[in-house]
C-alpha cells in the first residue's frame, strides 16, 4: 500500500472517529457514534496490517484475534454495576500498551523506522509517551480497586483517601527526578540510554499510584475521566514517535476529550481543574457521617409510595449508584409506564457524576429503553423540583445532598439536584449508611421525606403491584 493510500485511508477513518464523538454526545445519537466507532476502527487496523506487508501479519492477526474474543466475552458477561471498574481497566491496558512500545522502540529503533542514534526530538517524543502511559497504567489499577471495593484487601484500594504527611512534596520531588532521568536519558548515547529511561518508568509507575490514592469518596467519576484523557495523550505521544498519524489523531480526540470531559466532571463537582491534573482532590473525602443518635426519620412502605405517586401530578425519578447495584432499571421501566397510564407526567433527573463514572445513569436508563425524552439533565430539571408533586430517589445519595450548601462542609459548593425543593421526598435505601463521600444527609430526616428501606428492586416491584391495585 503507497504512502498516499495509507494517508487517504487514515484520513477517513479520523473523520468516522470525529463522527463517533459527535453521536457519544448525545443519548439519541450515541448507537449511531458507537457504530460510526467500530467502522473507523476497523478502517485503522485493516490499514496498520497492510503497512507491515511481508511481515508477521499472522502474528498480528492472531493477537487481534484473541484480543476480540476476549474482549466479546468479557463485554457480554460484564454487569452494569462492573462497567466503571471495566473502564478503568481499559484505561489501564492503553497505558501499558504505550509503554511496551516505547520499550520496543528504544531498544529498536530501526524497526520502527526511526533514525539511529535515535534523535533527541523521537526520545522526547518517546519519554512523554511512556511517562503519561505508565501513570496511566498504575493509577487506572489504583481506580480498579477502589471502583471494585478491594478496599478490605488491601488498604491502597480504599474508597476513603489514603493521605500521609508530606504526599505532595514528595510528589514534587519525585516528577522533577523524572524529568531529571528523562534529560539524562535524552542526552545519553545508545549504549547508556536504558539505565535513565528504565528508572524514569519506573518513577513515573509509583507517581500513578500516589496521584490516585488520595482521591476517593464522589471524586472517582473524574477520575474515570482523567485517565481517559491520560490514556488518550499516552497513545499520541507513541504516535509522534512512530509516525504514524492515526495513532496521533486518535490518541488527540481521545485525550483532549477527555480533558473536556474532566473540566465539566470538575464543575459538577466544585473541584479545581488544576489539582486534579495534579492528583491534589480528594484529600477533603472520606470525613465519617455525623452521629444520627438524636435524629429520626419517617418511613414508609412500598404500597405507601405507590398510594402517593399514583395520586400525584408529576413525579421525578433520580437514580444512583443503589439502582444499578440492585439492577432495577426494567422494574423502574414498569413502574413508569403504569404511572404514565395513571396520567402521571414521570421525568428521570440525572446528575453529572451519579454512579461511578461520567454517564453511568444514562447507560443503566438505556439499556431498560426507557424513553430519552424524558430523561433531562441536572440542569435543565433543577427548576422543576419546586412545582414537583413527588421526588423519588432510588439508591442515590451525594447528589442530592443539601450539605453542599453548607459552608465548611466537605461537598460545598458541589451542584446537587435541588430535591428537597419538591413538595413530597421518598427516598429508596437499604439503609441509612452514609454515601460514597462518607457524609450524612440532612434529606433523609426533612418533615416531608419518607424513606423505603430494602432492595431497590424488590421495593420498585412492591411499588408496580401497589400501582396495579
Amino acid at each position: 500500500m503507497s504512502a498516499n493510500q495509507v494517508a487517504l485511508w487514515y484520513l477517513v477513518a479520523s473523520v468516522f472517529f470525529i463522527l463517533a464523538l459527535k453521536g457519544l454526545s448525545s443519548p439519541l445519537s450515541a448507537r449511531r457514534g458507537n457504530l460510526f466507532g467500530i467502522i473507523g476502527m476497523t478502517i485503522a487496523v485493516l490499514t496498520t496490517v497492510a503497512i507491515v506487508g511481508k511481515g508477521r501479519v499472522e502474528l498480528i492477526i492472531g493477537a487481534g484475534l484473541v484480543g476480540a474474543v476476549i474482549g466479546s466475552i468479557v463485554a457480554r458477561r460484564v454487569q452494569m454495576t462492573q462497567m466503571p471498574e471495566l473502564v478503568a481497566a481499559m484505561h489501564s491496558l492503553v497505558g501499558m500498551a504505550a509503554v511496551l512500545i516505547a520499550i520496543a522502540a528504544v531498544g529498536n529503533p530501526a524497526a520502527f523506522g526511526i533514525a539511529v542514534p535515535m534523535p533527541t526530538g523521537n526520545k522526547l517524543e518517546l519519554f512523554i509517551g511512556t511517562f503519561v502511559g505508565a501513570i496511566t497504567f498504575s493509577g487506572s489499577v489504583i481506580a480498579f480497586g477502589k471502583l471494585a471495593g478491594l478496599g478490605k484487601l488491601f488498604r491502597l484500594f480504599s474508597s476513603a483517601p489514603v493521605v500521609f504527611k508530606g504526599q505532595h512534596p514528595l510528589n514534587l520531588v519525585l516528577a522533577i527526578v523524572m524529568v531529571g532521568f528523562g534529560t539524562w536519558f535524552f542526552l545519553a548515547a545508545p549504549e547508556s540510554q536504558w539505565p535513565p529511561f528504565i528508572v524514569m518508568t519506573a518513577i513515573a509507575f509509583v507517581l500513578g499510584f500516589l496521584i490516585i490514592i488520595p482521591i476517593g469518596g464522589a471524586d472517582m467519576p473524574v477520575v474515570i475521566s482523567m485517565l481517559n484523557s491520560y490514556s488518550g495523550w499516552a497513545a499520541a505521544g507513541i504516535g509522534f514517535s512512530l509516525n504514524n498519524n492515526m495513532l496521533i489523531v486518535a490518541g488527540s480526540l481521545v485525550g483532549s476529550s477527555g480533558a473536556i470531559l474532566s473540566y465539566i466532571m470538575c464543575k459538577a463537582m466544585n473541584r479545581s481543574f488544576i489539582n486534579v491534573i495534579l492528583g491534589g482532590f480528594g484529600a477533603a473525602e472520606g470525613a465519617a457521617a455525623e452521629s444520627t443518635d438524636q435524629k429520626t426519620v419517617r418511613s414508609g412502605s412500598a404500597e405507601d409510595a405507590s398510594y402517593i405517586m399514583g395520586n400525584a401530578e408529576t413525579v421525578v425519578i433520580v437514580p444512583g449508584y443503589g439502582l444499578a447495584v440492585a439492577r432495577a432499571q426494567h422494574a423502574v421501566k414498569e413502574m413508569v409506564e403504569m404511572l404514565q397510564e395513571k396520567g402521571v407526567t414521570v421525568k428521570f433527573a440525572i446528575h453529572p457524576v451519579a454512579g461511578r463514572m461520567p454517564g453511568h445513569m444514562n447507560v443503566l436508563l438505556a439499556e431498560a429503553e426507557i424513553p430519552y425524552d424524558i430523561v433531562y439533565e441536572m440542569e435543565d430539571i433543577n427548576s422543576e423540583f419546586a412545582n414537583t408533586d413527588v421526588a423519588l430517589v432510588l439508591g442515590a445519595n451525594d447528589v442530592v445532598n443539601p450539605l453542599a450548601r453548607k459552608q465548611g462542609s466537605p461537598i460545598y459548593g458541589m451542584p446537587i439536584l435541588d430535591v428537597d425543593k419538591a413538595r413530597t421526598v421518598m427516598v429508596v435505601k437499604r439503609s441509612m449508611a452514609a454515601g460514597y463521600a462518607g457524609l450524612d444527609n440532612d434529606l433523609f430526616y426533612m418533615d416531608k421525606t419518607m424513606m423505603v428501606f430494602g432492595d431497590a428492586k424488590k421495593v420498585v416491584e412492591d411499588m408496580v403491584k401497589g400501582l396495579a391495585h
